[in-house]
């Protein structure tokens, strides 16, 4: 940890981009974003890092601007930057003796830099929210207060990162009294909906012209991802049920249609669709999958223990099958990780299936609770990681589910699992002369190949995850906040007489239809 945050004191104040080897850093625009410092306020502030905190509120202050003419991501800075804003403004508020420090500026008492700065930013990303359909563009440009559809795949936005703004906005709505916020933000899901997508599950891509999907690709990896993370997550930020409905139906689409088994050790995973629920399935995991076995356990108990959740009248047989969907997930995420070299898993995983593949709930045996480390171990021959995919990026979505799996079921098997993966990222990515920790290039090869750097999300999510493993359950417990994709805390809280649900899911077929013929008629 000291590596780490040695190399985020001496030499990441406002770069956007960190190199741990060579000790640099770039700027994303030209007068930095502040990108590494925002990811990880919260993180420092659950350490109770306040030398670091100091440095990083004095930055906000005296150094941070939006008013830069530059594009950026729409959901990557909702994410990190908006999100890593309003959970420093959460924490701060909610926890005061959480690393607390002195006012950077005594002569604005009260004044909230961080929900300030939070406000100023969301102004300025409501831009991407100016299309024809509801659906936000990929990017916009700062200075300029304009939406940028994007330069690719035929100027589609990518289905998970329209979804994935919401808890972000419905809080700051919540703090300013805005709506617009909550309107907006809103209007995606509702749109989407009304393309009443098959069992709930979603193509990858949306047109933001006209609201509709593009392609048939069905995935839980990039860009299909945290749209069902959200679906939830909405649902437990403020008690909406349409989102309970919405993620139920969801899960249920993935059993269906892409839980599968593997063909030799019956590890459980999520296949894709690349071409429809009709065509073939695709055996293939992105390590971005490991984010579903916390979430489904989250989505069972509501974030309590899972015994407690057991003893409640709402338990149901179908909880007790999510808990078990839950925890064979978590143990083929963990055997990524034990199938390479490092120890730490690569970005994809290929799987052995049975052909035709298994569908989920047939007849098979149980994957090994104890893997063999023998290189010709028989578990071993489901995992294929082929030479393009065994880079490891520092990504947070295993420990992510670990740690809820620890927290709702009390398994201490789930902190070993934590232990194993924290000890070969100290082993494989530390860099020397408190360099930091960098990615690698090839994580299946010892040594590995090293690729010069740190992803922001290292600090804000992986790190953070690993931390709350090992902490006290009391810190940040689960029924009092959820995290947002970037692993940012934010409150639960009650919607109250301003803010409602502004749409019915028995409405959704003929509001979009109504929608797409104007959109028609308005072309014409």
């Amino acid at each position: 940890m000291q590596l780490s945050w040695g190399a985020y004191e001496r030499y990441a104040w406002g770069y956007d981009e960190f190199h741990p080897i060579s000790k640099t850093g770039r700027h994303m625009a030209p007068k930095g974003l502040g990108w590494i410092i925002i990811d990880s306020l919260d993180t420092l502030m659950l350490m109770n890092m306040t030398k670091e905190l100091t440095h990083a509120r004095e930055w906000l202050a005296k150094s941070l601007t939006w008013d830069q003419d530059q594009d950026v991501n729409t959901f990557e800075t909702t994410i990190r930057m908006l999100g890593g804003l309003l959970s420093a403004h959460y924490l701060s508020t909610t926890y005061p003796d959480m690393a607390p420090i002195v006012d950077d500026d005594p002569g604005r008492p009260g004044e909230d830099l961080y929900l300030e700065k939070a406000k100023d930013l969301a102004d300025r990303l409501m831009a991407a929210f100016e299309t024809p359909s509801g659906i936000p563009y990929a990017s916009v440009n700062l200075a300029k207060f304009q939406g940028i559809e994007s330069h690719a795949d035929g100027g589609a936005s990518s289905t998970a990162e329209a979804a994935t703004l919401q808890l972000e906005l419905k809080y700051l709505a919540k703090l300013t009294g805005e709506k617009d916020f909550w309107d907006k933000a809103e209007k995606v899901i509702a749109r989407m909906d009304a393309n009443t997508p098959e069992d709930g599950l979603v193509p990858i891509y949306i047109h933001p012209t006209t609201g509709d999907f593009s392609g048939n690709n069905i995935r839980l990896g990039s860009r299909g991802d945290s749209y069902y993370e959200y679906l939830i997550k909405q649902h437990l930020q403020t008690n909406e049920t349409i989102y309970l409905d919405m993620w139920r139906e969801s899960l249920a689409g993935v059993r269906k249609h892409l839980v599968t088994y593997t063909q030799h050790s019956h590890f459980t995973i999520i296949a894709e669709r690349p071409n429809g629920l009709d065509a073939a399935l695709h055996p293939k995991m992105d390590h971005l999958v490991c984010f579903m076995p916390g979430t489904i356990a989250l989505g069972a108990t509501g974030g309590l223990r899972e015994a407690d959740a057991r003893r409640l009248p709402s338990w149901t047989p179908q909880a007790d099958a999510d808990m078990r969907l839950a925890r064979e997930l978590m143990h083929t995420c963990w055997a990524t990780y034990k199938v390479m070299a490092t120890g730490l898993a690569g970005e994809i995983t290929h799987f052995k299936l049975d052909h035709p593949p298994l569908t989920e709930g047939a007849p098979h045996e149980a994957a090994p609770e104890d893997l063999d480390p023998a290189p010709d171990a028989e578990w071993r021959k489901d995992f294929e990681i082929k030479p393009m995919d065994a880079h490891n990026l520092q990504r947070p979505e295993t420990v992510e589910s670990l740690f809820y799996m620890w927290r709702i079921t009390g398994e201490v098997k789930y902190r070993d699992w934590g232990w194993e993966m924290f000890r070969s990222f100290v082993n494989y990515t530390a860099v020397e002369d408190g360099g930091g920790f960098t990615s690698l290039g090839n994580a299946n090869v010892v040594p590995p190949e090293v690729r010069d750097n740190m992803e922001s999300f290292w600090l804000a999510e992986t790190l953070k995850y690993f931390y709350l493993l090992f902490s006290p359950d009391e810190l940040l417990p689960l029924t009092g906040m959820v995290m947002n994709t970037e692993a940012h805390p934010l409150p639960r809280f009650e919607m109250g007489k301003m803010f409602w649900t502004g749409w019915k899911r028995g409405e959704r077929k003929e509001k979009g239809e109504k929608e797409k013929k104007a959109e028609g008629e308005k072309h014409v």
